[in-house]
């Protein structure tokens, strides 16, 4: 299934993509796409409904992020090798944990804001992961079932604030609009694998990033079962796993988001993304 949520923000409600294209409406059935609606259950129960059953929603109604009730947003840092190289850092001997403030989390094709004082935004096209089911201390193995599905994800850089400033990189990771997720909530059942995924950025029209999930250091499987041992994860939680190469930092020289810019990204079978690019106007 392609779960989503569509309508105002802060007035989202549940939906679903359809087989045919259109955007399906489930408030009849669920109250939104988080806590009980991404467990296992939950997700066979909105499976069983004919899509055909439920009113169609205006397909040029705003998308918000893909899942409601996110308590952690979890980002891994460095983990594609080719990313790594091109930031002249070398692979961790561990996943690199940073956290991302959950204001920052927005619909796909929500704007990219970029904060008063910022010379160096940037951008970072993720695979996401939504955790569905409680998990603490989870083996590798195992951690797999405790995943609802995956979602694309841009995670917005200020490389100012998070590099050039003292302490640790979540300021410059956090401003509002610095986390667009969906468009859908793409269920593990339809991702066969989830290390081999083709992922794009482009800004302007001109390819910036064009890489895979093959490159990834640490897993899928590996970072949920890693995490879970610091910290419990729960439904609705996002974990962000990393970029690939081509962000403007990496660049020679670097380059930059600026308003008027228009960034497109998108990851094989999970959907795309589109944001205008604008000064945050308070």
């Amino acid at each position: 299934m392609k779960l989503l949520r569509h309508g105002p923000l802060g007035q989202e409600k549940p939906g679903l993509l359809a087989a045919d294209g259109t955007i399906r409406d489930l408030s009849a059935h669920v109250a939104d796409i988080g806590g009980a609606a991404i467990s296992d259950a939950g997700l066979a129960a909105l499976a069983a409904i004919d899509p055909s059953s439920l009113p169609v929603v205006d397909a040029q109604t705003r998308l918000g992020p893909c899942v409601s009730g996110t308590g952690k947003f979890i980002c891994i840092g460095l983990n594609y090798a080719d990313h790594a190289a091109e930031a002249g850092m070398t692979v961790p001997p561990e996943p690199v944990i940073f956290m991302k403030a959950t204001s920052a989390i927005c619909g796909p094709n929500d704007p990219i804001i970029i904060p008063r004082n910022s010379v160096k935004t940037d951008w970072e096209v993720e695979l996401a992961v939504i955790i569905g089911t409680r998990a603490k201390y989870v083996s590798e193995a195992d951690a797999m079932a405790h995943v609802a599905g995956f979602a694309v994800a841009n995670d917005v850089s200020e490389r100012t604030f998070q590099t050039e400033h003292s302490g640790q990189w979540t300021k410059g990771k956090s401003a509002d609009n610095f986390g667009q997720l969906g468009p859908w909530l793409v269920t593990r059942d339809e991702v066969a694998d989830t290390q081999n995924l083709s992922m794009w950025l482009s800004v302007n029209g001109e390819m910036r990033q064009n890489g895979s999930t093959r490159t990834m250091v640490y897993g899928v499987a590996h970072v949920v079962s890693y995490l879970s041992r610091f910290m419990t994860l729960h439904p609705g939680d996002v974990i962000s796993t990393g970029t690939p190469p081509g962000v403007g930092m990496g660049m020679k020289p670097p380059r930059y988001l600026k308003p008027g810019d228009v960034v497109e990204l998108g990851i094989e079978g999970l959907g795309q993304q589109r944001q205008d690019v604008i000064a945050d106007p308070e």
